[in-house]
């Protein structure tokens, strides 16, 4: 840059990294459009847990030609029961416009949602074994990442 800053994600030398955005493009809708600004996905206020899984109904899977966008992506990938995050990174939303549209989608009788026991979700072992299959994943080389 002029001032003498390197931009955002460019390296060193001030040249960008090879290759394509492995994010993809921004999102050229902002996240408060898409939920008509509501951040909380119920009237009860309280947030899905990431881990929370979602399925696609029947009644949503036949109606995904009537759905915006949004809705339609999310009911799509469904099909399978997938948790909150992995249904915000698959289709690269905001985790909360996710919660929110998976609420209304719910609500409408178009997705089947099933939140985990807090009782488990709290539990140690359950985060060492995500931690333990997150380390079994081979890194974009092939690499095995080192354990603590």
């Amino acid at each position: 840059m002029a001032d003498g800053r390197t931009p955002s994600g460019a390296g060193e030398d001030g040249s960008t990294p090879p290759g394509p955005d492995p994010a993809g493009p921004a999102p050229a809708v902002r996240p408060f459009l898409v939920t008509a600004g509501r951040v909380a996905p119920s009237a009860s206020g309280r947030t899905m847990p990431v881990e929370t899984q979602v399925v696609a109904t029947a009644e949503g899977l036949s109606g995904l030609d009537l759905l915006s966008f949004e809705q339609h992506d999310i009911v799509a990938a469904c099909r399978r029961p997938q948790s909150i995050a992995e249904i915000a990174a698959r289709l690269k939303l905001h985790l909360n416009v996710v919660r929110v549209l998976s609420e209304d989608l719910r609500v409408a009788g178009q997705l089947t949602v099933h939140v985990p026991d807090s009782g488990v979700t709290h539990d140690a072992s359950v985060l060492r074994r995500v931690i333990d299959g997150l380390r079994a994943i081979p890194d974009s080389r092939g690499v095995l990442r080192d354990a603590d």
